[in-house]
């Protein structure tokens, strides 16, 4: 038998079992008592309630929350041809959109991560999904004569989404521990290739249902509603470090610039740190411009005609959203298989697989430019394998971080990560891409065939930049193992220094 926190008696439960409370604290049990009385038809529906708050049941409602978070982020880019019309911007001006998104997302980044390692997680967690709900839905009623509005409206947006990136990883770093961790935190990352795809599929398809690009944007604020309910009554808020046996026994914090003068000497997770950069540079662009790219490309082909419709074709936001999800999938299975296999070779396993996989989608990620004048069929495939080989990397460079990044400053760390390659990476890859096409469509005659072709010259950054990220890995594997162990003998020192108190 067991006691909830108000003194009611819970069925079914052995002496020696606890009861999570809502709060996410433990309540020990307790023997027969005559003073307890029965529980009351309410408290059994609670205790159900608690009974279903398992490691695993946490981890998959925060990789759902996930999911939606990147849904809602490229809902916008699977309807960017309509906004583009609808507003009568260019494409630099388009490009600004995720820009600003992302330059909001790294700037609360930081800020949250501060509050991540000290206040209550799943609280954060839940009030940022209700947020960017909510002002996702509103932008969604904003009038083509307030375009500044509707950019202001996905800065707001990118607040609210920096909460979740920022500290849900930590939480289940501290849910689960060495292989688990890797399987767990695959799949939670698996969600940014599936939710990056569902969002152009749900962008195309709720437009073309309604007939109205609108609606696009008012979907998944519902379904991100229900994720943060959700959260608030089954994922608990673990104690920081203890899947590492540490929980409650770290007697020592630092102060937050002591944290992060350690992770600026951390040097594998400041190389990890700039590798991460140069991924979200490329996906960034490419999550804005390729529809668009493949679009022109077929014009120049003469298979399609430019959109002069209220509504714009949607096939290649579908096609695309759909490669994303299968190559996200893909990417993210391979990915944690392969470094489980190679770490039986190698201690160093971990960045030499983002290595590889980086450079490996570099080659067919430059293939795409060439082939896709003559054929959109081969533009696909050298997609699916560059995005599939580029997905491989996700979760291992989570996985990284919390190797070499003591449990206590990890979602300071995971903040701070998030911001550099923000800043390095998607911040202004979309508006630079867009800034780049403008600039070569001025320099010469205005045609189809050189709207294309722009557009492609520009899009021809991101490879050198994934080859860029590949050498960051490279250097991340050399200092690794250094790093894993220092962090390592930190814990221990955490764990038997005496507690300081402040004055």
């Amino acid at each position: 038998m067991c006691v909830e926190s108000d003194g009611c008696e819970i069925e079914g439960c052995s002496s020696s079992e606890e009861v999570r409370t809502l709060s996410g604290s433990m309540s020990p049990g307790l023997k027969s008592n005559p003073d307890l009385h029965p529980c009351k038809p309410g408290h059994k529906v609670r205790a159900a309630l608690l009974r279903c708050r398992s490691p695993a049941a946490a981890a998959g409602i925060l990789s759902f929350g996930n999911v939606l978070n990147y849904m809602d982020r490229y809902t916008v880019a699977g309807v960017v041809q309509d906004i583009q019309r609808h507003y009568g911007v260019s494409d630099s001006g388009i490009g600004l959109l995720q820009t600003v998104f992302i330059c909001s997302f790294m700037v609360a980044a930081p800020i949250f991560g501060y509050l991540g390692d000290r206040f209550n997680r799943k609280v954060i967690l839940s009030c940022g999904i209700f947020f960017w709900s909510i002002v996702t839905l509103l932008s969604s009623f904003i009038g083509k004569e307030y375009y500044w509005l509707f950019v202001l409206s996905r800065g707001l947006v990118g607040i609210g989404e920096s909460s979740y990136s920022s500290i849900s990883p930590t939480i289940i770093g501290d849910l689960f521990t060495n292989n688990s961790r890797t399987m767990m935190l695959s799949v939670f990352y698996l969600a940014i290739p599936l939710g990056s795809g569902l969002g152009y599929i749900l962008g195309a398809s709720a437009k073309v249902a309604a007939g109205d690009w609108h609606w696009a944007l008012r979907v998944s604020p519902l379904l991100g509603m229900t994720a943060g309910t959700l959260i608030l009554l089954f994922v608990p808020d673990p104690k920081r470090g203890s899947a590492d046996q540490m929980g409650g026994r770290i007697r020592t914090r630092t102060s937050w610039l002591c944290d992060m003068k350690a992770l600026a000497k951390n040097r594998s997770y400041v190389f990890s740190s700039l590798a991460s950069a140069a991924v979200s540079f490329a996906t960034g662009a490419f999550g804005m411009w390729i529809p668009l790219y493949l679009v022109r490309a077929q014009i120049v082909q003469k298979t399609a005609e430019a959109c002069t419709k209220e509504i714009c074709s949607s096939t290649d936001s579908l096609i695309f959203g759909a490669i994303t999800c299968v190559t996200g999938l893909l990417g993210v299975v391979i990915g944690a298989a392969t470094t489980r296999l190679c770490r039986q070779k190698t201690e160093r396993a971990d960045p030499l697989v983002c290595a590889v996989s980086m450079l490996g989608s570099a080659i067919f990620i430059c293939l795409i430019f060439v082939v896709a004048k003559k054929s959109i069929v081969g533009a696909y495939v050298c997609i699916f394998i560059g995005e599939t080989l580029l997905f491989l990397n996700w979760a291992i460079t989570a996985d990284i971080l919390m190797f070499v990044v003591i449990p206590t400053r990890r979602a300071t760390a995971v903040a701070f990560q998030s911001f550099t390659s923000h800043l390095l990476g998607d911040a202004g890859s979309p508006y630079l891409i867009g800034l780049i096409s403008d600039a070569l469509q001025q320099s010469y005659t205005t045609s189809a065939l050189w709207r294309f072709l722009s557009l492609g010259y520009a899009l021809m950054l991101c490879p050198f930049i994934i080859v860029l990220g590949g050498m960051f890995f490279l250097a991340t594997a050399l200092f690794f193992l250094d790093d894993r162990d220092k962090a390592e003998e930190q814990c221990e020192v955490n764990l038997t220094a005496k507690p300081t108190r402040r004055r």
